[in-house]
């Protein structure tokens, strides 16, 4: 079933006098009606973020787990609650303002996709999607609808990474020739495939979990509730889990596209898991920021990163266990991951950051409650006329592909992939295959 098949059955199904939220003027509105898809984990703490707005009045939940969705319910009791997210839209769609989506990846587009197709603005949990296609597709439909959205990357709006991106952009190290980030985070899987079914809990709807992912028998603790990241048909891996907030900084700061030539060091691909080590090596268009032969360095797994020059330290120092290093013609900048400030290094030595400069971006900030909501209520009061969003999906899309496509490169290990962003193809046609995926019927 392809995604075209999929928002036209969806959409059949709803209501002929259900009024856009394009029409209701949101600028207008007192109170800003969210529906949440996805309340578990990360969904509960998107939850609980967007609720912490004043303008906010929480009016739909949905989740495929009942003990989820029981305690979401627990805390917003005028709430209807759904197991079906296309259900819920299909009801409530007059009575929902703006629609955040905190899925396993495999879901973020098609609930995005629905959510956006009904003119509803969406706040969609990173990556953005599962696959290439899809974050063009988002990205086209929310351009054409004219909507507000944001990816959930909140350590976008903190402190110190609003100040990296302007230090970057003032030249302090010059023209950047390199970056090397990393996380020593596993979400991979070099196991067996595991075999057999586990009895469903009475407790989750295990069709609807899987959603338009091929059919699979359910296995306890594999997939559900948190090891989905590691697997392909769910997750995009340590790559698109803290790689998306890790490339996030460097991204914006050197105002990059899509990379031309993507190649993972990594085990040879076995179908089900992702690699548990990989080195993924980035080659981009130079920018105003950056030389003409810019390069990126991704590792992640135990262990991360491989010792290397570019990430030596002054006196020894050790390497924050999650960062970025950026080095440029004039000197380093390393960007540890997070609420640390950037350190600047030149020759060896450490410099002293001349923060003054720089006063209008306010004081450096150390509370993860008060840093954490800033990029909710950015989406809040961005639906509501009186703000802009930082990581719109014409921003998302672009980093959600470049993180897409180094997940893709890890079914080649060791092989240079070029990618041609114009006509969004490989130059090698069996990489194409992993661009996009039919979507089940369910």
């Amino acid at each position: 079933m392809n995604k075209r098949e999929f928002l036209k059955s969806a959409a059949l199904l709803a209501s002929a006098s259900a009024l856009p939220s394009s029409i209701w003027k949101l600028a207008d509105r007192a109170r800003l009606r969210t529906a949440h898809i996805g309340v578990g984990g990360m969904g509960m703490e998107d939850l609980k973020a967007i609720a912490s707005h004043p303008n906010v009045e929480v009016v739909a939940l949905c989740d495929v787990d009942a003990t989820n969705l029981a305690t979401a319910h627990g805390m917003h009791a005028n709430a209807k609650t759904y197991k079906d997210y296309r259900k819920m839209l299909n009801e409530m769609s007059s009575e929902i303002d703006a629609v955040i989506v905190s899925t396993p990846d495999h879901t973020h587009a098609p609930a995005s996709m629905m959510a956006m197709e009904m003119d509803k603005p969406v706040y969609c949990q990173k990556p953005l999607t599962h696959h290439v296609t899809e974050a063009r597709a988002m990205n086209k439909l929310a351009a054409d609808k004219g909507l507000v959205t944001q990816m959930g990357i909140q350590v976008h709006s903190f402190y110190d990474y609003v100040l990296g991106t302007a230090l970057i952009q003032s030249g302090i190290i010059g023209k950047v020739k390199r970056v090397r980030a990393w996380s020593p985070k596993n979400w991979g899987y070099d196991g067996p495939i595991p075999e057999g079914s586990d009895p469903v809990p009475n407790t989750l709807d295990w069709n609807l979990w899987l959603g338009t992912s091929a059919n699979r028998p359910y296995k306890e603790g594999v997939y559900h509730p948190g090891n989905w990241r590691k697997l392909v048909d769910y997750g995009c891996g340590t790559l698109g889990d803290m790689g998306v907030h890790i490339f996030d900084t460097p991204y914006n700061a050197l105002a990059l596209d899509v990379p031309k030539k993507i190649k993972n060091e990594c085990r040879e691909p076995n179908g089900f898991g992702f690699p548990e080590h990989n080195i993924v090596t980035y080659q981009f268009p130079g920018t105003k920021y950056t030389t003409k032969k810019f390069k990126w360095v991704w590792y992640d797994g135990v262990g991360a990163p491989e010792d290397h020059k570019d990430l030596e330290l002054p006196n020894g120092d050790k390497l924050p266990d999650q960062g970025a290093m950026f080095i440029g013609t004039k000197g380093k900048l390393l960007l540890p991951h997070f609420m640390q400030l950037p350190r600047h290094i030149v020759k060896g030595e450490y410099q002293e950051l001349e923060l003054e400069k720089f006063k209008h971006l306010g004081e450096p900030v150390r509370d993860y409650e008060k840093e954490g909501k800033k990029h909710y209520h950015q989406f809040v009061d961005a639906c509501m006329g009186k703000a802009e969003t930082s990581a719109p999906f014409s921003y998302a899309s672009r980093l959600t592909e470049t993180i897409l496509l180094g997940v893709i490169a890890g079914r080649f290990p060791n092989k240079t992939l070029h990618w041609d962003s114009e006509n969004a193809r490989f130059k090698e046609d069996e990489a194409n295959e992993f661009l996009d995926a039919e979507y089940r019927e369910f």
